[in-house]
């Protein structure tokens, strides 16, 4: 009987625990979905009721150049922040890992990720001003030509990507860093009598070991990459001739500047379609859940 009074208690505390969870779920995730899910069906611009209108919106979406030019600006995007970013993280945290693993290291390393996304956008914005910016001026000093980082089609998405790269790289690398923490110190003393070299034992040792942490910070990184919009909004808004206009923000602009929340609904119901599709592919290729240790 007491037993069975205990597991009684521990229930109703752990549903207390849940229900504020649980009423924010429904709230902010749960309802807005299906919202949008059904808001997708429809015609609807804020003047009037939504009128259902069937599968006609994923048609446009089919049709539609701009969609598909934002969607190849996005994986544009993604690629180069994933890429720069994962690689940048790895050696960061090899480096901690080798010669430092001070407290004021590791707080000096996530300084930029804890600052917003937005003032970081304004900051590399007017740092890299072609007219004003530190970064021309320094250029100009040398002889340099200027460079137009945010107005140059060619580099406006690129200069983006480096943006976040830049702040949420030590944030990564702290990610990778505790992975790297986990691994047994006696694999790297047998692979060291064996004679391994420093990047065998890198890619032999640490990477498979390291795998299911990596596995983790690429499906992060790259669902957030996905879901770029801020530094976009405050510093090119899509331009210039819809250079760094990505998915997310093609989004807002039906939404909230033409006024079309039917169509822009359909378009984040096929982002987040893309969104776990990748996910799912990667935790399948990466195997995230499982360990070498544990072979």
């Amino acid at each position: 009987m007491a037993v069975t009074a205990r597991k009684g208690s521990q229930f109703r505390a752990a549903v207390l625990f849940l229900i504020p969870a649980s009423i924010g779920f429904v709230v902010f995730f749960a309802w807005p979905a299906i919202r949008g899910l059904y808001l997708s069906f429809t015609d609807y611009n804020l003047l009037r009721p939504p009128v259902f209108i069937g599968l006609e919106n994923y048609i446009r979406i089919w049709s539609d150049p701009v969609f598909w030019n934002s969607l190849r600006v996005t994986l544009e995007y993604v690629v180069i922040n994933v890429g720069v970013q994962t690689a940048a993280a790895l050696v960061l945290a090899v480096l901690m890992q080798r010669f430092t693993r001070s407290m004021v290291v590791r707080g000096v390393i996530m300084l930029p990720y804890l600052i917003a996304n937005v003032i970081v956008a304004l900051v590399w914005y007017w740092l890299c001003d072609y007219n004003l910016g530190i970064i021309n001026a320094a250029l100009d000093f040398f002889g340099i030509h200027k460079i137009g980082f945010f107005g140059n089609e060619n580099i406006a998405m690129v200069t983006i990507a480096m943006v976040n790269v830049w702040r949420h790289l030590g944030y990564t690398s702290l990610l990778l860093f505790a992975g790297l923490q986990a691994i047994p110190r006696d694999v790297y003393e047998a692979a060291e009598v064996d004679g391994a070299g420093e990047w065998r034992v890198f890619r032999s040792v640490t990477l498979p070991l390291l795998r299911p942490v990596l596995a983790f910070v690429l499906v992060v990184t790259v669902v957030g990459s996905f879901q770029v919009f801020d530094t976009i909004a405050v510093t090119t808004r899509g331009g210039p001739v819809d250079a760094t206009r990505a998915i997310n923000y093609y989004i807002y602009q039906r939404a909230f500047k033409q006024l079309d929340f039917g169509y822009a609904s359909a378009l984040a119901v096929i982002l987040m379609v893309i969104l776990a599709g990748v996910a799912l592919l990667q935790n399948k290729l990466l195997r995230a859940n499982e360990s070498d240790l544990e072979r």
